[in-house]
């Protein structure tokens, strides 16, 4: 089959994208195509995972008033000409939308020209994209309980999240993940994060404590401040610390998962389903810069089960040193969220999805 998959912006829109199209792929040789947002981390990574993508010129529109709001029409307009261009020359069997700019003039394209669409929905308060889309999907593909509240609910379909197979079996990576970093063998690693493109509140979290916790225990840093902090932070005395990784972006996640004794990080969707599947106890810290606090209600669904620790963000400037020291001196805590994190681990989810993709386009043929 022919499959054009569209979406991105963040790695939470595109790394769920990849794991399917690895699945769709590799079990019947079906043709992918992938259709981005041009100026976009999508346009770098879904190449380097092998797929050919297609840019569209489409953009955000800002809350505040902006030049690039003048704008937005024309390149929409552009947008939607193009991707209904891709879509008649690609002549798909289904096109896939994982959220994200592009993947709204794509999926419409494909409704004006007879293409059954396939949703993905990564997190708990559905994206504004695709509820605009929701109405003509065939089925929408889903990650938490209730999304009733969005969508149709005889077009939901509880998969999980889809992440990448490099998550799962770490412990045999362990050994190589240390040579990866620089890492000291048995000395405890603590990996944070912000997100694919950093996170500032949490980074200057880290670099106020990072004095308190090399005083009191004895650990070593995975530090990704993103590439739009990098510059800002690569010449601190913290990122010039023997016992600090700082990178601008991790290329080998699942290296960083392995190293990993306890991970901080914030409580995006996809971020979320990794720390299941890799069964990594973590603090995590949601942005308050999300639509309706949905990273809280990521948090807050592990922290219930006593699968994470919640540490609000106007509280992880004072609190974040104390916070990491008392988790790792809580053995039994951290075995038990160890156990409850591979409880609600969705390891199938890409193959659920690229399963529900096949049926729906074998329907319309």
């Amino acid at each position: 089959m022919k499959i054009i998959i569209s979406g991105g912006g963040t790695g939470g829109h595109i790394f769920p994208a990849i794991a399917v199209a690895q699945v769709l792929q590799a079990d019947a040789g079906n043709e992918i195509l992938f259709v981005g947002a041009e100026g976009r981390m999508e346009m770098d990574r879904v190449p380097k995972s092998g797929f050919d993508i297609i840019g569209l010129p489409v953009s955000g529109f800002q809350r505040r008033l902006t030049a690039k709001n003048l704008m937005f029409p024309i390149r929409l307009v552009y947008s939607l000409w193009k991707a209904n261009s891709i879509v008649r020359k690609f002549k798909p069997d289904v096109v896939v939308g994982f959220g994200g700019y592009a993947s709204g003039p794509v999926a419409k394209a494909a409704e004006w020209q007879k293409v059954p669409v396939v949703l993905q929905e990564q997190n708990s308060y559905a994206g504004v994209t695709n509820k605009l889309l929701a109405r003509k999907a065939e089925r929408i593909c889903v990650a938490y309980e209730g999304m009733e509240k969005f969508f149709d609910a005889s077009k939901i379909l509880f998969t999980g999240n889809p992440v990448r197979k490099d998550i799962e079996g770490l412990d045999t990576i362990k050994e190589e993940s240390h040579e990866y970093f620089g890492l000291v063998p048995n000395k405890k690693t603590i990996l944070i994060f912000g997100g694919s493109l950093g996170a500032g509140s949490l980074n200057k979290a880290v670099r106020h404590n990072l004095q308190k916790l090399n005083n009191q225990m004895d650990l070593q840093f995975i530090w990704q401040v993103g590439s739009l902090y990098y510059d800002e932070y690569k010449s601190t005395d913290e990122a010039k610390l023997q016992n600090v990784m700082l990178l601008p972006f991790i290329e080998r996640m699942d290296l960083a998962y392995a190293a990993a004794d306890l991970v901080v990080c914030r409580a995006g969707a996809l971020t979320i389903s990794e720390l299941c599947l890799a069964a990594k106890p973590a603090i995590l810290v949601p942005s308050p810069n999300v639509a309706e606090d949905h990273q809280t209600k990521n948090a807050k669904s592990l922290a219930d089960k006593g699968a994470a620790r919640l540490l609000r963000d106007k509280d992880v400037y004072a609190e974040l040193g104390e916070s990491i020291i008392s988790l790792l001196q809580e053995e039994e805590e951290l075995e038990e969220m160890k156990m409850q994190l591979r409880r609600l681990a969705k390891p199938d989810a890409a193959r659920k999805i690229a399963e529900e993709v096949i049926k729906v386009a074998a329907t319309k043929m």
